[in-house]
Parts: structure tokens; C-alpha cells; sequence
């Protein structure tokens, strides 16, 4: 009887761990992201993490680095010919949502750099972007397309110097649509929203394989919900 109970045990035990070795396996692309359906989900991404575990997904385009920073590792971008393309949309089905990162743009790059794009190449679609100038300094742009309508954010006279460390963020409620540098709100707009349907994310430039951003990227943290300043990222 003792035999038998030991053995039952035993098989109990090993279930339990093939089952936990099976989740901690599992991709941190998979962890995070989730089904695109998943409105209530918040994604928080270290970009040397997934870089490093190269999840099923992702597909890494040149050589992009991982080189150390304040926060710890990030990944390093050279402007030509570096990024990281996932094949899903965080965005899908979301009415409302924060994007945040922190962000290193450096001197010497293309004057636009589409560092972040979720959705489609020419279809509905989020782009966070850089715009250098020639003093070295940049400024931020954001486009948001929705249908037919779309909507650009940028103002040249919010200049920021290069090589330096920024928390960035967008925030959308229903088309409602805002900026912030470093807790600051830059700008906003709004335009007709409908969640988006499809896409995928492209980090380091945009999805059609133009305009690459040199600098680097340490956080990228998806909200499915409107924040202010005091909800963001610590940087």
C-alpha cells in the first residue's frame, strides 16, 4: 500500500513539473503579449529580455545590440539596418491605451526614424518617431490613422538634445490622442477611432523597412487604458 501511495505521489510530482517547465519555456513574447484580444493585459517589455530569448514571433533584422545602461541592459540600434519585427499587435480591439518608452535617440541618424510602428505598412496604424535637427537635437512626432482619417502630432520647437535618456508616451482614449516627454505633455489631438483589427510591431524603424532609428531602447510598456504622468514608468 505505502509502495503504491509513494508511485501515485511521485507521477503527481512529475506532472506538476513537466507542466511548470512547459510555462516558463514558453517565450516571453507569448507571456506578455497574449492572445490580440486581450484588452486587459499590460505588457512590459525589457528589449534585451526578448532579445536575448528570440522568441517564436520575432524576427531580428541586422545586427542590433544589447549594451549597458542607467536601467540596466538595452538594445542599441544602429540607424541602417537594425530592428525587431513581432508578429502581433497589442493594440488589436483596444479602445483606449498607454505607450511608454524609454528611449536613448543618438546624434549622427536619419532626420526621421520611425522607432515604433504597430498595424499596417499603409493601413490603420500607430507610429512613434524622432525628428533630428541639425543642432542635435530632436523632436517627437506621432501619427495615428484610423479608416480614412489620420492625425499627426509634432511642434519643431520642442526641441530635446540628443544622447540623452527619455521616458516617451502616447496616450489614446477613442481617438483622443496625447504626448508627453519625460511626464510632460506636449501635444494633443483627436480623429474618428476605431479599434484596430490587425498588424504586427516593428522597434528600430518603420514596418516597411524604412527611416531606422539609431539610439537605443532599454522599456516598452503597452497599457490597455488611458494614464497621466503619475501612472507612468519610473525612469
Amino acid at each position: 500500500m505505502k509502495n503504491n501511495v509513494c508511485i501515485l505521489i511521485k507521477i503527481i510530482f512529475w506532472i506538476l513539473f513537466v507542466g511548470l517547465s512547459f510555462c516558463l519555456a514558453a517565450s516571453p513574447l507569448q507571456r506578455d503579449s497574449g492572445a490580440q484580444s486581450d484588452t486587459t493585459k499590460i505588457t512590459e517589455w525589457e528589449l534585451s529580455s526578448i532579445l536575448e530569448s528570440s522568441p517564436q514571433g520575432m524576427t531580428v533584422v541586422g545586427k542590433p545590440e544589447i549594451v549597458y545602461c542607467p536601467y540596466g541592459k538595452a538594445v542599441q540600434f544602429d540607424g541602417q539596418d537594425d530592428a525587431m519585427i513581432l508578429d502581433t499587435n497589442l493594440l488589436v480591439n483596444m479602445h483606449q491605451f498607454t505607450i511608454e518608452v524609454i528611449m536613448r535617440p543618438d546624434t549622427n541618424g536619419q532626420r526621421e526614424q520611425r522607432f515604433l510602428h504597430f498595424g499596417e505598412v499603409q493601413g490603420e496604424r500607430v507610429m512613434i518617431e524622432t525628428r533630428l535637427t541639425k543642432n542635435d537635437q530632436w523632436y517627437l512626432d506621432t501619427y495615428m490613422k484610423s479608416g480614412q482619417t489620420s492625425k499627426t502630432l509634432a511642434d519643431s520647437t520642442k526641441l530635446h538634445p540628443l544622447n540623452q535618456w527619455y521616458h516617451v508616451a502616447f496616450v489614446a482614449n477613442d481617438g483622443k490622442m496625447k504626448t508627453y516627454v519625460n511626464g510632460r505633455k506636449e501635444l494633443e489631438g483627436q480623429i474618428p477611432f476605431s479599434p484596430f483589427t490587425l498588424g504586427k510591431i516593428s522597434i528600430g524603424v518603420r514596418l516597411n523597412r524604412v527611416n531606422w532609428y539609431k539610439g537605443a531602447i532599454y522599456k516598452i510598456k503597452i497599457t490597455p487604458m488611458k494614464l497621466g504622468p503619475a501612472l507612468f514608468m519610473k525612469q
